[in-house]
């Protein structure tokens, strides 16, 4: 079947994201600068950079891909004022892991969507709150191979979900992909998702 949209972006998280939905894609390269201009603040960080990727996929497409909107998105985790990008090293993984325990941070996650009709971008924030971490059990995380490509070198679907004690606002969006304003931006632009699917088992409950 032909797709619906290209997604810009090679993180397996949104791929399995849009999966959830029922939706066709394909997916584009969007290389970009992710740099943050003095005083932007990490919501419009977010917002700039989800939007970057969704033009830099949509002008990669030129003009020999069918006209489909392009898909872009951004996750930052932010506390103090301060974006903790993904970890150097093992050190750097410990810094962050220790700085975010026992204390509530904030993750900025952004989508955009470039399509013939314009652009548009929505931002999900969400506040998620740690427990204690000792610093054995954030370098034994670090070992897992886990953290190393995540935005404050953590996954909350992943082992770090029992350092997690209360989140609220967007699950999804903290995993890569606020799906609400992932599916309201779709609609908009024309992108209509099917009705979800109900299996006999979760028809007998």
């Amino acid at each position: 079947m032909k797709p619906q949209l290209y997604l810009a972006s090679r993180s397996p998280r949104r791929a399995e994201l849009l999966q959830q939905l029922g939706l066709r894609f394909e997916v584009v390269r969007a290389e970009v600068a992710e740099l943050r201009l003095p005083g932007q603040t990490p919501a419009d960080y977010a917002r700039a950079t989800a939007l970057a990727k969704a033009q830099a996929g949509a002008a990669q497409l030129g003009a020999q891909r069918p006209r489909l909107p392009v898909l872009g998105a951004d996750t930052d985790v932010a506390i103090d004022g301060d974006i903790l990008g993904k970890p150097r090293d093992a050190e750097d993984a410990v810094r962050m892991l220790l700085r975010l325990a026992e204390r509530s941070h904030q993750v900025f996650s952004a989508v955009a969507l470039v399509s013939a009709a314009g652009a548009d971008v929505e931002l999900s924030v969400t506040r998620v709150q740690f427990g204690a971490i000792t610093r054995a059990q954030a370098l034994d995380y670090w070992n897992s191979g886990e953290p190393a490509d995540k935005a404050g070198a953590y996954a909350i679907q992943g082992h770090a979900a029992r350092w997690i004690c209360a989140i609220e606002g967007s699950y999804s969006g903290v995993v890569g992909l606020p799906l609400f304003e992932t599916v309201w931006l779709l609609e908009r632009h024309g992108v209509q998702l099917g009705a979800a699917s109900t299996t006999p088992a979760e028809t007998a409950a």
